[in-house]
């Protein structure tokens, strides 16, 4: 077992120093509960797609597990609002990495994974109904949970508890007609 954590231990540093050598200074590495986390910062975010693609084709991250939005307001020491994270699986050796890109307003973007992988489609169309992060380069980029006429972006923490009274402005469907 401490053999094959080692193991495992030694092709993530191997990964990382390949990783600093083909993406100098656009990210930084931390860990949490022994999973590495690449932060990627809001003026780097143009190369989130080739990094992205590199760790796919060249170290074999075959697998696009999680795609999730954060948003980072009134949160301490953050110096960028919102943040992608994209989740990635080595399906052959069952390394996991994970991959925090960083956005900030007025427009917030990143370019879309859907090419890597295609079951990004609908986890970045979430991402954006629910925090309003576009993803430049989607091939449908629209609401996936909520109306089309829905103005605002429920789990950004600018937005109030109570909604802003968007409720009582869409028609009131039975169980039947759902």
């Amino acid at each position: 077992m401490t053999q094959g954590l080692f193991f495992g231990v030694a092709m993530l540093a191997q990964l990382l120093s390949e990783l600093f050598k083909k993406f100098p200074g656009m990210f930084t590495t931390s860990e949490f509960r022994g999973n590495t986390r690449i932060l990627i910062p809001a003026n780097h975010s143009d190369s989130v797609y080739a990094m992205l693609e590199w760790l796919k084709n060249s170290h074999g991250f075959d697998m696009l597990f999680e795609l999730a939005g954060i948003d980072y307001l009134h949160y301490p020491n953050a110096s960028d609002r919102y943040a992608v994270v994209y989740g990635l699986l080595n399906t052959k050796t069952g390394q996991r990495l994970f991959i925090k890109a960083h956005a900030n307003d007025p427009e917030p973007e990143l370019p879309s994974v859907v090419l890597l992988w295609e079951g990004a489609n609908w986890l970045e169309r979430e991402v954006y109904d629910m925090f309003g992060i576009r993803f430049i380069g989607h091939p449908d980029l629209r609401r996936i949970l909520l109306p089309e006429e829905f103005t605002s972006y429920p789990l950004r923490k600018d937005y109030p508890l109570r909604g802003y009274g968007e409720r009582h402005n869409f028609a009131y469907l039975t169980r039947a007609e759902s």
